[in-house]
């Protein structure tokens, strides 16, 4: 099943000074890989930046740099995207039923997916955590199997609440809270998965979001997302790269058709829509964040 989506990101930043200088990097651009084919893109900057170049970094990850001189007290970055997605559950995945030990990585069996087992500065492996993700790793156990479990749980264990955590809460913070948001939940999905030395991917991009019935579709409202990814060892001896399976502990559910990725790393950290510096006296200053996943016939 392939679904097709025009996303618009807006974040909107008003200061209550003028600002003299800002410099900004955006992770707005939704990445190409099997599953997933960005038709149409461009980021709008205003003010138009002074300076504008788009990299790659070391994930593979397309970021745009811009670098604004003109002074103003508002600053306004939006993505626009359109973009197709393909579904396919992880059961029809080939390898996911092998014992979850088979599944970690080595410099020979997974060179390139070693890197994201190991743990984040500061450590956010606990002892909690090692018990917590224990529960569903018994030996001999499937891949799939274990992850659905320990999938269900976080959803389970954990509530949802809006703004109760920021970016910098830590793992620990939301074990002990037992309530947080999808980034959180996606990084302890990935804590949970190298503490039994599995390869974790922290997922940016956005879920699509259907009206309840008889209701219109609302513009506007939808967000940012966020989920994890487990690596799965490639089926011949000549492919390291491997596979990935992406799963939603906030939502209970596998990565389908109605997740659009944005980029992907080790955690939050890595990956967030933007980030920068600016230079001004502003005391005050508020963020507004819109986003719309709108779905487009094909």
């Amino acid at each position: 099943m392939s679904r097709r989506y025009r996303v618009v990101h807006r974040t909107t930043y008003s200061y209550s000074d003028e600002v003299t200088s800002s410099y900004g990097r955006a992770y707005l651009t939704p990445r190409e890989f099997a599953g997933q084919r960005s038709l149409e893109h461009d980021i709008h900057i205003d003010p138009v930046p002074s300076d504008r170049s788009v990299g790659t970094d070391v994930y593979g990850n397309t970021t745009t740099y811009f670098h604004v001189t003109a002074e103003h007290r508002k600053l306004e970055v939006t993505g626009e995207s359109l973009v197709d997605v393909d579904g396919a559950h992880p059961a029809t995945v080939e390898g996911a039923d092998i014992p979850w030990e088979s599944a970690r990585p080595s410099t020979t069996t997974g060179p390139l997916a070693v890197e994201f087992t190991l743990d984040l500065l500061p450590p956010e492996i606990t002892p909690e955590v090692v018990a917590y993700a224990a529960r569903s790793f018994p030996p001999g156990r499937p891949l799939l199997e274990a992850v659905t479990e320990l999938n269900t749980r976080i959803h389970d264990d954990f509530r949802y609440r809006s703004g109760s955590t920021t970016v910098s809460t830590s793992v620990a913070d939301v074990f002990a809270a037992r309530e947080g948001v999808c980034q959180d939940f996606a990084r302890i999905g990935a804590a949970c998965l190298r503490a039994q030395g599995l390869a974790a991917r922290y997922v940016s991009g956005y879920l699509a979001t259907d009206p309840p019935p008889g209701k219109e579709r609302m513009v506007g409202v939808d967000a940012t997302h966020a989920w994890a990814a487990v690596w799965l060892p490639g089926t011949a001896e000549t492919d390291r790269t491997g596979r990935w399976i992406a799963f939603d502990p906030t939502n209970d559910q596998f990565a389908d058709e109605r997740y659009v990725t944005v980029a992907w790393g080790r955690d939050y950290q890595d990956v967030p829509p933007l980030r920068g510096i600016i230079y001004t006296d502003a005391k005050q200053s508020t963020i507004t964040v819109s986003v719309d996943v709108a779905p487009v016939e094909v």
